[in-house]
């Protein structure tokens, strides 16, 4: 389906009323908020550091991102959709260079240091950009047999595959992960052949084996040369094609062969994330009273990021978590709803779009705290620390606002 409605500027700003208005999803994620900002305070209590108001500083500059997009007709993305796209590659390179891009943690260089702001990670960007890109592409083509998509798809690979191995080169293989299903979703809602989903599901495999045969020839190299995996690990890059990093390989083999990694290394998260969920019993052992974060058997630096959940499932036990899960099924079908209630396919694109990325956020984040799938980088929306990424989240969230908002004419 092509747009084939004029854009009036008028209506950008139409007045918001009760019945143009969801008040599900800001309900919902107005508390996620919340539990946020309370357990980031929890995390960093024995510590006495002050995230939590720099987090409430970043909600405050979200909300004001999230009610401006939702007040913007979705359908002015469709006309300046390279406006974010170009920026965003841009920002993706300049990370790149040594001495622009910061380097934090395991080597990864994913930052960019903007006086007065902080750091500013592009990859949240770039997401931004690949559902815009992939969404402008997707409205106004049309997709039947592969043969007649040819074009579309190899446009298609372009757009989306430029920014995604510039975040693998980062490396930050966590968000370049959870790209790909949002766009492969909405592929599969703009009625492509079946038959590229069974070739692309055949690739996945192939790439999993190759992946999975290169982290069995890293263990026997460490071990025939007697190298310690977490101050050694670098010594294998050298002897791989594939652009990962030693502790990426040991992050896999933590999961998969934990007798192969050091339990008080690599391992360590994992174990203590578990202890924290596992100790939390049904009700937890209070706000501020969790001894996994406590005592620092839960790293401090990633305890109110990516581990924000075992924080919470220690401290306000299975009751407390069942909630956070709960509010985040909420949104999740909410934004499926609205989806379905779009006005054209841009707006049910860009809906399912936004709903798919939060889905592999929230399942892959909370199924690491609890040794599911293997540790990854990948923050909690509106829950986790980060300025960015709280940005990210309540401008993707103001798009669904604003296809809800403009779903008929008024």
């Amino acid at each position: 389906m092509k747009l084939t409605r004029s854009i009036d500027l008028a209506s950008f700003f139409k007045v918001t009323t009760r019945e143009r208005f969801d008040w599900i999803n800001p309900t919902c994620l107005l508390v996620l908020a919340m539990f946020g900002v309370f357990f980031i305070y929890s995390a960093q209590f024995a510590i006495d550091q002050h995230d939590w108001t720099k987090q409430l500083v970043w909600l405050g500059l979200g909300a004001v991102v999230y009610v401006t997009t939702s007040l913007l007709d979705y359908r002015l993305w469709l006309k300046y959709a390279h406006f974010v796209y170009l920026p965003a590659i841009l920002f993706l390179l300049l990370v790149l260079i040594p001495g622009i891009g910061t380097t934090h943690g395991m080597g990864a260089r994913r930052w960019l240091d903007i006086p007065g702001l902080g750091a500013f990670q592009p990859s949240e960007l770039a997401k931004v950009a690949v559902l815009f890109a992939t969404a402008s592409i997707l409205t106004g083509s049309k997709l039947g047999t592969v043969r007649d998509s040819l074009q579309v798809l190899v446009k298609l690979a372009l757009a989306v595959g430029i920014p995604m191995l510039l975040i693998i080169a980062e490396p930050d293989l966590g968000s370049a992960l959870a790209i790909a299903p949002m766009v492969f979703a909405m592929l599969y809602v703009s009625n492509l052949s079946m038959r590229f989903f069974a070739g692309a599901l055949g690739v996945f495999a192939l790439l999993v084996g190759i992946v999975a045969i290169d982290i069995w020839c890293y263990s026997n190299f460490m071990e025939k040369n007697h190298l310690d995996h977490l101050k050694d690990s670098a010594a294998y890059d050298s002897h791989s094609w594939l652009p990962l990093r030693g502790y990426q390989r040991n992050r896999v083999l933590a999961f998969a062969m934990p007798d192969k990694i050091d339990p008080m290394g690599i391992g360590w998260n994992s174990r203590q994330s578990l202890i924290s969920v596992g100790s939390g019993g049904l009700t937890g052992k209070g706000w501020t009273e969790g001894t996994q974060a406590k005592l620092g058997y839960l790293p401090r630096a990633v305890a109110h990021n990516d581990f924000i959940f075992s924080v919470i499932a220690e401290e306000k036990g299975f009751l407390g978590s069942i909630t956070v899960i709960g509010l985040f099924g909420v949104v999740l079908w909410n934004g499926l709803r609205i989806a379905g209630m779009a006005r054209d396919r841009l707006g049910a694109l860009l809906a399912l779009g936004v709903t798919v990325l939060f889905t592999v956020h929230v399942f892959v984040n909370i199924a690491m705290t609890i040794g599911l799938v293997p540790v990854k980088g990948i923050p909690l929306p509106f829950i986790s620390y980060g300025g960015t990424f709280v940005l990210s989240c309540c401008l993707l969230q103001g798009l669904v606002q604003s296809v809800y908002r403009f779903r008929r004419d008024f």
